[in-house]
């Protein structure tokens, strides 16, 4: 019933999506990969302020998701506007609106921090010097910025990645498992992070540790077969999202 009534929500909401102001839609997404769909008619909208813990279990069809939104794959079917757009149609447009943190985070580990951001940046044809030294303080890097990536903690490398996510000032925010693989305090700071550089974005962010949601978000999307079963908001009692997620995902 859970289910049914949150995936009902969502139908709804679709249909309401042009009389509101959404960053990001996605209406009847099909993904197919052969004959398997890695994600099966998903809808949802998400607007400014909002911070989505996007949660589900391995090969659920979370990274599909987020692909699909930057634009990196084309949906089988359905449609997908970013600021009202197509992401691979318009994607020029749309690219310097989102920040991305893949699950890999690849980074040129030969580089000192400030050189590869400065890359970045030059890829993105976004920033200057300023705006680089702004977001170093930002994310807390400034005594590694002279420092190989390949000689930096993974926490640290994390820190990097989210800072060349943040350069240009992107709208949406787009981090795939973000403390994956991190130590409890090393956690702590990337969490913070991202509750301090959400205020005036939105964020969806992919992970499997429960908690987490429960500090960050304040909305959950729950996704499990390539079906969301649960989009709503963020149950506030705690442990209350792992009860959540155990009951729909089996």
């Amino acid at each position: 019933m859970v289910v049914a009534k949150m995936v009902d929500v969502v139908k709804n909401k679709s249909n309401d999506s042009a009389h509101t102001n959404h960053m990001i839609s996605l209406i009847h997404i099909i993904k197919k990969f052969g004959q398997t769909h890695a994600v099966n008619d998903i809808s949802f909208q998400a607007k400014k302020g909002e911070i989505i813990g996007f949660l589900g279990p391995n090969g659920a069809g979370k990274t599909t998701t987020m692909r699909l939104i930057l634009g990196l794959l084309k949906s089988t079917s359905g449609s997908i506007t970013v600021q009202t757009v197509d992401p691979i149609k318009h994607r020029l447009d749309v690219l310097p609106q989102i920040g991305y943190l893949p699950g890999n985070n690849p980074l040129y580990g030969e580089m000192k921090v400030r050189e590869y951001l400065d890359f970045i940046a030059q890829m993105k044809t976004v920033g200057n010097q300023s705006e680089i030294d702004e977001i170093i303080a930002q994310v807390s890097i400034d005594d590694k910025s002279e420092s190989k990536i390949d000689e930096l903690s993974r926490g640290y490398k994390q820190r990097v990645g989210l800072a060349a996510a943040l350069l240009g000032d992107p709208t949406l925010l787009i981090l795939d498992e973000p403390t994956s693989g991190l130590d409890p305090l090393e956690q702590d700071k990337i969490k913070a992070l991202i509750k301090k550089v959400a205020k005036k974005k939105m964020v969806i962010f992919s992970t499997h540790i429960l908690s987490e949601v429960e500090d960050i978000a304040n909305r959950l999307i729950i996704i499990n077969r390539g079906e969301i079963v649960y989009d709503g908001k963020k149950p506030a009692r705690k442990g209350s999202v792992e009860k959540l997620f155990k009951k729909l995902v089996k």
